[in-house]
């Protein structure tokens, strides 16, 4: 049975603290597909380094980063993931285990207002982390299918920007 791709599959992406679960939960939902959090497919080994304030290595995340694209893959129709895919060979990784189309929305922002979100909640990965992110952190290439968005704005409007951006992508493929 061919499954229904109609609907691509999102990653939004960033450094901790950037949104992505909160914008990509509203995304799903004006999108009417399921979304996944790429921190629940992390194994309990990589939870407790990070939680530790030991970043993850390359070795660490590969595993992670084929769980995060097996999900997409399983997918029947879109899916909305919220994942930090901080590398470009992170974002193929996923793509290519994915085994479809995959647009990343990258949330950039300020590393204060980063900071500031992180020590407000409760979470594994400490504010200390944030650093050794925007260290990893490769913006997207033009050549890669995605964009970026200003993490600032309200949570609700960066849905409603990305949602725009996928509905007019898909439209002009069609």
């Amino acid at each position: 049975m061919e499954r229904n791709v109609t609907t691509p599959a999102i990653v939004v992406m960033g450094v901790s603290g950037s949104g992505k679960t909160t914008v990509g939960q509203l995304l799903a939902d004006r999108l009417r597909v399921p979304f996944v959090d790429a921190d629940d497919l992390h194994p309990p080994a990589n939870r407790a380094k990070m939680a530790g304030g030991t970043p993850l290595t390359d070795d660490d995340r590969a595993p992670w980063l084929e769980a995060v694209g097996r999900a997409m893959s399983a997918a029947d129709g879109g899916v909305v993931v919220a994942c930090s895919a901080l590398r470009r060979r992170y974002r193929d990784t996923i793509a290519a285990a994915a085994e479809r189309p995959v647009r990343f929305a990258h949330l950039a922002g300020p590393e204060a207002l980063l900071h500031e979100r992180m020590a407000a909640r409760e979470h594994f990965m400490p504010p200390a982390l944030l650093r050794s992110q925007l260290d990893t952190l490769e913006p997207l290439d033009p050549a890669e299918p995605g964009r970026s968005f200003a993490t600032a704005e309200e949570p609700a409007y960066i849905a409603s920007r990305i949602h725009d951006w996928i509905t007019t992508e898909k439209d002009a493929a069609a």
